[in-house]
């Protein structure tokens, strides 16, 4: 197995590192391409050819630790346990937990055990993500934990705030949820007419924050290896933007990456997903560590 960018960092052990990076190469209900269970393999393999810095920010020297990959076999629910429980282990380690998917569907078992600790210590935290798809629908092809469920299943069944940027593709049933949950949202259409505000995130929402990226939220032109590439997403410096403002004067408590699905020859996508994963990290660790977000 690949450990992220382990040519420019050698791993350390789970109790020394500043992240912990789970792989989960779950892929059970894609309802369109495939590929995303050899997403995080990828992924890993490409992080090789990053840099140690990005964009002046080095997560790297917190120190890497690379979880074996999630067992996604077996009935959903079991697999959303194991991610829960790597999760766990993650925080329980004061590391930050960088999730590798795999479809989106993974967000759920890391969502689960966040909300499981934010409710001990009564400290709240909310979601910011980035998607072609809203993935609000209450069940999908039979499945309540479809990747196209995800954020249903975290707004109605966890109670958590949502902020969605980037989606173009969803349907009334969602935009129904959207309006019950009070979900903010900053789609495609929206951010290419209107832009986007100085504080994207309502002034109400947690401090702690968990980012999702479902690599579609890209167009299709910068990001085609994905389950459903659409076009009119965002560019890799609209995200850098969005990111920069979201995380600023808030902590990062999790992250993930998902729904790589990897075409053999097209490499610049795998190392499109690395690089968007050290970037995120980087900014999370800057936020945490800054004046605000200690």
């Amino acid at each position: 197995m690949q450990h992220f960018l382990a040519s420019e960092y050698s791993p350390v052990l789970p109790e020394q590192a500043g992240f912990h990076i789970i792989p989960v190469p779950l892929e059970q209900s894609v309802s369109y391409g495939a590929g995303t269970a050899g997403g995080p393999a990828a992924l890993l393999e490409a992080s090789q050819q990053l840099e140690a810095w990005e964009c002046g920010h080095a997560p790297g020297e917190t120190g890497f630790y690379t979880a074996p990959p999630v067992d996604c076999g077996g009935p959903v629910e079991k697999v959303l346990d194991r991610i829960e429980a790597a999760t766990a282990r993650a925080t329980s380690c004061a590391a930050l937990p960088v999730l590798l998917g795999g479809e989106h569907t993974v967000t759920l078992g890391a969502l689960r055990a966040l909300a499981k600790e934010a409710q001990r210590s009564r400290e709240p935290f909310g979601i910011v993500q980035f998607d072609a798809h809203a993935d609000l629908r209450s069940s999908y092809e039979g499945s309540p934990y479809s990747h196209a469920c995800v954020m249903h299943r975290a707004v109605a069944d966890l109670g958590l705030p949502l902020v969605q940027f980037a989606v173009r593709d969803f349907c009334r049933e969602e935009a129904e949820v959207r309006k019950a949950h009070n979900v903010t949202h900053y789609d495609a259409y929206f951010m290419a007419r209107v832009g986007l505000p100085e504080q994207p995130l309502p002034e109400d929402f947690p401090r702690r924050i968990y980012i999702t990226f479902d690599v579609d939220a890209f167009d299709a032109s910068l990001m085609p290896a994905t389950g459903t590439p659409s076009p009119g997403g965002i560019s890799w410096r609209e995200a850098h933007f969005i990111l920069e403002r979201c995380v600023a004067g808030r902590r990062v408590i999790g992250l993930d990456v998902v729904e790589l699905a990897p075409i053999q020859g097209l490499h610049h996508c795998n190392f499109t997903a690395a690089k968007l994963t050290h970037l995120l990290m980087g900014l999370a660790h800057a936020a945490n560590t800054g004046p605000d977000g200690a």
